[in-house]
């Protein structure tokens, strides 16, 4: 390849016109300055400080590193990995191309720029196998608070439903089953939504296997308790497929004032079965 001469160089610097389409004149021009295609962040981030989501998490995580050499606090930290996954990016290593994006820099109130960067992804991946077993469970604690605040007074009853979605994985990543009935190797997560309003209330994140009974009851106690500490007079109603209508999770909720209308498989068919006390 020749090297551009200063004639060339001319050139490529002004503006230039294509023909019309349409009637609507075309030009091409290289002043745009700085671009980002994700200027939709900047939104996000507005919500996620009004909320003080991240924050609240990240007060859930133990932070071991010298405060006099820290150069990216853990709250910007997860505010990063969050926008990013929220705009589509939902790999670790996209980070890598998007901590100097001028609309994620501004989304984490960074000029662009100016100084270093967002945190790349081998930050990333540190902090996200950082947090102990006991601190997960606070910080889905935290996310069922933030769902609970989102009503301006205790409502008389909810209905949330319980679901599980096919996280399929690009590998053989830790802790992915192979999953029969999906026909995938997958994560199989949990869900958990209020059935009048769409808002998320729980996201846990398992294995791709089937989960068992117990393991059912396990996670609505733990979901229970934690909503009737800000709703102790809310009535509380479980939906979901027949895998969550298992006798440990029955016998829980009708000992502890839930009512459940869970799914029934039986040749092909499936039979609704609710219960009222």
């Amino acid at each position: 390849m020749p090297q551009a001469t200063p004639a060339m160089k001319d050139v490529i610097s002004t503006s230039f016109r294509f023909p019309a389409v349409g009637g609507k004149k075309i030009t091409a021009a290289f002043d745009g300055g700085r671009l980002t295609s994700d200027g939709g962040v900047l939104l996000l981030a507005q919500a996620e400080r009004a909320m003080g989501l991240c924050r609240r998490l990240a007060s859930c995580i133990a932070d071991p590193r010298d405060p006099t050499r820290v150069i990216h606090r853990l709250d910007d930290i997860l505010r990063a990995r969050v926008f990013a996954i929220a705009c589509g990016y939902e790999d670790a290593d996209d980070l890598d191309a998007l901590r100097d994006d001028p609309g994620f820099r501004l989304a984490l109130g960074k000029l662009p720029g100016s100084g270093a960067g967002l945190a790349s992804q081998p930050t990333m991946s540190r902090w996200e196998n950082a947090p102990t077993t006991r601190e997960l469970a606070r910080m889905m604690a935290e996310m069922i608070g933030v769902y609970c605040a989102s009503y301006p007074a205790p409502p008389a009853a909810v209905t949330l439903d319980l679901d599980d979605t096919c996280d399929v994985v690009h590998g053989y990543q830790q802790l992915s089953f192979w999953n029969g009935h999906h026909g995938e190797r997958c994560f199989l997560p949990i869900h958990v939504y209020d059935t009048a309003t769409g808002r998320p209330v729980a996201i846990l994140l398992r294995t791709g296997k089937t989960p068992s009974g117990a393991e059912v009851a396990g996670h609505i106690r733990r979901l229970v308790r934690h909503i009737r500490r800000y709703w102790p007079e809310t009535h509380i109603t479980f939906c979901g497929d027949g895998h969550y209508g298992r006798p440990e999770v029955k016998a829980f909720c009708e000992a502890h004032r839930v009512d459940y209308v869970f799914g029934l498989p039986t040749n092909g068919k499936r039979i609704l079965s609710p219960t009222f006390y």
